[in-house]
C-alpha cells in the first residue's frame, strides 16, 4: 500500500517562502526507522507523520537526523493537510496527540491557530565563545529546553548575522534563538539556528516562539505580538500569550506538491 505525502509551506501564504514541511497521513502504522528514512529522503527541517487515533491524530515529527518532541510549523502544515484534503471538516478542530501532550489547531478565517505549551527561559552566564560563534555582540543570554535565547541590540543585527555553524556544534547546547525588538511593522524579529538538530537554520519555528512569547511579554508589557522570523525564506507568526502555561500561535499555510511514498512496510 502506498502512503500519501504532501509538502506544505507553513507560516506563509506565498509559495516558496515560510517553512516547508512534509506531511504524511499514514494509511497503516509504520516503524520508526522507516519514518526517519523518509524524513532523511525529504531533507526538510521536519516531516510529520499522522495516524488516526480516537477523536484526533497521533502526530510525530522527524528532522533528517532525529525525532523531535515539538514542532510548530509541521503541526500547522498537518492541520492544513487534514482540512484541505478532506480528512477533517474545516469547522472541526484538529486534535494532535504528541510527545508534548495534546495540541489543538483551529481554523480562523485564512489563519490556523495552534495551542502550544509555553517554554520559559532562565538567564545564564553564556559560554565564553558564544559571541565569536554568532559573529555579533549580545545584550543578554538565556537558556530553555530548546536552546540558548540570545537578545541582541537591533533587528538589523538579527537579519545580517552569519554564524559559524561548525563552531556552534561545539557549544554545550548547539541550538540558538537570536532575537531583537523591531521598529517596523513587527513587534520583534528572530532567527533560529539548530545544527544540534541537523538544521543549520530553521526558516520559521513555532517552538521558538513558545520561548519568545514569555520573553517579550515581560519586556514589552503586552499579550499580543506580530513576529517575523528573518531567515532567507522568512515567515510571519501571530503570537498571543496571556500568561500561564499555554501560547497561541497563528500562521498561514499553502500546499506546494502532493505525491506517493512507494516504499512502505
Amino acid at each position: 500500500m502506498t502512503q500519501k505525502i504532501t509538502q506544505v509551506d507553513a507560516f506563509t501564504n506565498t509559495l516558496f517562502t515560510g517553512n516547508p514541511a512534509a506531511v504524511c497521513v499514514l494509511a497503516t502504522p509504520q516503524p520508526d526507522d522507516w519514518m526517519q528514512q523518509v524524513a532523511q529522503e525529504m531533507n526538510l527541517s521536519e516531516t510529520a507523520f499522522l495516524i488516526k487515533e480516537n477523536d484526533g491524530f497521533n502526530l510525530r515529527w522527524f528532522t533528517p537526523s532525529v525525532e523531535v518532541p515539538l514542532c510548530g510549523h509541521a503541526t500547522l502544515a498537518s492541520a492544513h493537510v487534514l482540512w484541505s484534503e478532506g480528512h477533517l471538516s474545516p469547522d472541526k478542530e484538529a486534535r494532535f496527540y504528541t510527545k508534548s501532550g495534546l495540541l489543538i489547531a483551529q481554523k480562523k478565517d485564512d489563519w490556523i491557530e495552534l495551542d502550544f505549551p509555553v517554554n520559559y527561559s532562565q538567564i545564564i552566564e553564556p559560554p565564553s565563545e558564544l559571541s565569536e560563534v554568532l559573529g555579533i555582540d549580545y545584550k543578554s543570554v538565556y537558556l530553555n529546553s530548546l536552546g540558548y535565547l540570545v537578545e541582541v541590540a537591533s533587528a538589523e543585527l538579527v537579519r545580517e548575522m552569519q554564524p559559524n555553524f561548525q563552531q556552534m556544534k561545539k557549544l554545550p547546547v548547539a541550538n540558538v534563538i537570536v532575537t531583537s525588538i523591531d521598529d517596523s511593522e513587527y513587534d520583534f524579529v528572530s532567527r533560529f539556528f539548530a545544527p544540534g538538530l541537523g538544521i543549520d537554520e530553521d526558516p520559521v519555528t513555532g517552538a521558538a516562539h513558545c520561548c519568545l512569547a514569555p520573553f517579550w511579554r515581560e519586556r514589552l508589557k503586552k499579550d499580543e505580538f506580530l513576529a517575523y522570523q528573518a531567515s532567507r525564506r522568512g515567515g510571519v507568526v501571530k503570537v498571543y500569550y496571556p500568561g500561564a502555561n499555554r501560547v497561541f500561535l497563528a500562521g498561514q499555510a499553502i500546499t506546494v506538491m502532493r505525491g506517493d511514498l512507494l516504499g512502505d512496510r
